[in-house]
């Protein structure tokens, strides 16, 4: 069986927004936020490696686009060969 990633982003992402509602509700319902600080952290730790992996992703693809733009500069550098017979 292969871990699926996209299902633990999935999750981690559901927590998070679960957690900020929970967490807000309870704020406004007490008017305390002391005691919901932990509900925040919750959907803060849940939301960090989501935003680390997106920025990898990023970082990936702007590295892949330059190296497929150094590519067609270095094809199109390249002389084409001549349909004309040599002597």
């Amino acid at each position: 069986m292969k871990f699926d990633k996209d299902l633990l982003r999935t999750v981690l992402f559901a927590v998070g927004v679960v957690a900020t509602v929970i967490g807000i509700y309870q704020t406004l319902l007490f008017n305390d936020l002391g005691r919901n600080y932990w509900l925040f952290m919750i959907s803060m730790t849940c939301w960090m490696p989501l935003l680390y992996w997106r920025q990898q992703e990023r970082l990936a693809a702007k590295i892949a686009e330059q190296e497929a733009k150094l590519a067609r500069q270095n094809r199109a550098k390249t002389p084409a060969k001549s349909t004309k017979k040599r002597r």
